[in-house]
């Protein structure tokens, strides 16, 4: 009977984790100064649909409402976005994108590109292409990044008998 393969054969979980890893460091090299993970996806968000509602933007960015207000204070003190009130409704703030912000996004794409080119470097164009569509499913996220209705998974205690949570 043939030896199990070894795990790293079998999951894929171990090299996504270290694949991470290694691009946090890259990008600590080449991100100084730049703005973080979660800033850049929130102003690439508002970029690519324009003006949304604090609420959505929180709902796209899968974030509780008290840490987008968070987020958004970092965002505004930059200069990267300006808040306003909807006029349609007064309790509701609008977030768009600032001119600053604009440039900021424009920036911090270019060193991206730079930490993507040296973590992918082992893969042809075509490649890289087909990794980022498959984890783009895989992470649930569609083009304008709203969850496409990937499984949210709770923390369980390891060892348990329990099923998974449905999706």
């Amino acid at each position: 009977m043939a030896e199990p393969p070894p795990i790293l054969d079998q999951q894929v979980l171990p090299l996504i984790v270290q694949l991470a890893r290694v691009g946090q460091r890259a990008a600590g090299i080449h991100m100084a100064g730049c703005v973080r993970p979660r800033q850049h996806f929130a102003l690439a968000l508002l970029e690519e649909r324009g003006p949304l509602s604090q609420h959505l933007l929180g709902q796209a960015l899968r974030l509780d409402p008290s840490n987008v207000v968070g987020l958004l204070n970092e965002l505004e003190t930059l200069g990267l976005i300006a808040r306003r009130r909807d006029p349609a409704d007064r309790r509701r703030h609008i977030v768009e994108l600032t001119a600053a912000g604009g440039t900021e996004l424009t920036r911090t794409n270019a060193r991206l590109r730079l930490v993507e080119d040296e973590l992918l470097a082992a893969l042809r164009p075509q490649e890289r292409a087909t990794l980022h569509s498959l984890l783009v499913r895989v992470a649930g996220v569609g083009a304008a990044g709203e969850a496409a209705g990937a499984c949210e998974i709770e923390a369980s205690p390891c060892g348990g008998e329990a099923e998974p949570p449905p999706c």
